[in-house]
């Protein structure tokens, strides 16, 4: 098979499951039976893309010419690839877990849930291979269109509020930040394709260069930096497998890792350090890990505690690409996927904790950890990977980004995610220890046994052995990021 047609069924075959879905919503196992075979498809698709991408390949789709100079375009470079790699992967186990948390909550509107679930996996694809800001700039909107429904699924008020907020911030920050930085590159370069070394140096002075990092990073809403963060946790009351999608395997992640791709391939990472206008973002990403974190403790709601997590972790990411260096870059990279693995392992543990036994808060879990074991020793191996403790993964992503920071001679960087990590230790330890070694009258004992259903338990199991695989074996991810060209 070619490169571009590997390329494009990358977006083909999720877009093909929207069609087909619906034709089966009467027959619930053959509907999610084409979930699961398109999730799987998809997978095999991005695995056959990734060995060409390691042997040197940039495989690329032709172009449609919009507007004169600015296609619409696909090319797959190494940052797009891990990207593309995560979402995939984890979207088969999303979907298996969906399947057992949506049965097992007898929750209504199926089909479309999983037709939004594909359409979000479709243009998340045109997110990662996307050419130029041009392309990314349309799938990313895609993605905020598509995921609107999945946040308002319940249909209560409360659902409908989270969903205006998440529209409007996301939105919003896209139309009056990031698509004005675009047309505003793009008059200055005649260009917005993404390229080695970027596209600014000799065309923008300091301080246009510092206004437009302002435009783009506050622009990409999805990276959730603070004070653009509301969003994130507004769309807790999503069903937990959305709130999987968003923190795990699409939304976010396209927020991260589109702050990357553009500080590396638009800004150009030496450019960016030279101009030294990348200092002030470094002191925005370090204040939102720190604050979110502060904040995630005080948080009793067991989502909405891990939602503040997430708004501290994807600053991590942001961090590697505003200290703009290749250690950095590599760290703020590998953590897309290391966090990716340790997140939807508590959200999905979470999701089951509500399936099984109805419980939302963390001050309700003294000794539910006796009646489910598994999820929450799950629980703990995610938590201890979010942390970056050995042998789990979630340690790689912040070894190379206190290198970078070291690299920086950015020591207050250092010191923040070393305090950071003790910020995670603080609201996320409690919550298995509270359920293994606390007592409470109301939790059954070691005979009442009640996990969540057998699919939302196997997905479970995979993501947590994902973050010990990826301790272990993180060497196809540096391998692939040593490949991006930043000159």
């Amino acid at each position: 098979m070619t490169d571009a047609s590997l390329v494009a069924l990358a977006l083909i075959i999720p877009a093909a499951a929207v069609v087909l879905i619906p034709l089966f919503s009467r027959w619930p196992n053959i509907r999610e039976a084409v979930t699961l075979i398109a999730a799987g498809l998809l997978a095999a698709d991005v695995i056959a893309l990734l060995g060409r991408v390691l042997k040197g390949a940039r495989p690329a789709t032709g172009s449609l010419e919009v507007v004169s100079g600015v296609p619409l375009a696909l090319e797959v470079e190494p940052l797009g690839m891990l990207f593309a790699l995560v979402a995939s992967t984890l979207w088969v186990v999303n979907s298996l877990y969906s399947i057992g948390y949506m049965r097992g909550n007898n929750e209504p509107r199926q089909t479309p849930f999983f037709m939004c679930f594909a359409i979000a996996l479709s243009s998340t694809m045109g997110v990662a291979f996307a050419k130029n800001l041009f392309t990314l700039f349309l799938f990313y909107e895609l993605l905020t269109l598509s995921t609107y429904p999945l946040v308002a699924h319940k249909a209560d008020d409360a659902a409908r509020t989270g969903g205006r907020v998440y529209l409007l911030l996301l939105l919003g920050t896209s139309m009056v930040l990031l698509l004005p930085a675009i047309i505003w590159t793009w008059v200055l370069t005649g260009t917005t394709d993404f390229t080695a070394g970027g596209i600014l140096a000799g065309k923008a002075d300091g301080l246009t260069v510092g206004v437009l990092l302002g435009l783009y990073a506050f622009g990409i809403g999805k990276a959730a930096l603070m004070p653009f963060h509301r969003w994130l946790p507004s769309a807790m009351v999503a069903p937990t497998p959305v709130s999987a999608l968003l923190h795990a395997v699409a939304v976010v992640k396209a927020g991260v890792f589109t702050v990357m791709k553009v500080l590396v391939y638009i800004f150009g990472i030496e450019f960016l350090a030279a101009s030294r206008q990348n200092q002030w973002l470094i002191y925005v990403a370090g204040a939102t890990i720190l604050i979110a974190s502060l904040v995630a403790m005080t948080k009793d709601n067991l989502k909405a505690r891990l939602a503040y997590s997430t708004v501290s972790q994807l600053s991590y990411v942001v961090l590697g690409a505003a200290l703009a260096n290749g250690a950095a870059m590599v760290g703020g990279s590998m953590h897309i996927a290391m966090h990716a693995f340790g997140k939807i392992t508590l959200f999905f543990c979470a999701g089951a904790i509500y399936t099984a036994a109805h419980k939302t808060e963390v001050s309700e879990l003294a000794g539910l950890g006796r009646a489910m074991p598994f999820t929450f020793a799950a629980f703990l191996v995610g938590a201890l990977s979010i942390i970056g403790l050995p042998p789990l993964g979630g340690l790689w992503g912040k070894w190379y980004l206190a290198l970078g920071a070291f690299e920086s001679d950015q020591l207050a960087m250092v010191a923040i995610l070393m305090i950071s990590s003790l910020l995670n230790i603080a609201y996320l330890l409690p919550i298995p220890f509270r359920a293994f070694f606390s007592k409470a009258p109301g939790n059954p004992g070691p005979g009442g046994l009640k996990e969540a259903p057998l699919t939302c338990l196997l997905a479970i199991g995979v993501t947590s052995l994902g973050c010990l695989i990826l301790f272990f074996f993180p060497g196809f991810i540096l391998e692939l990021l040593q490949l991006i060209d930043t000159r």
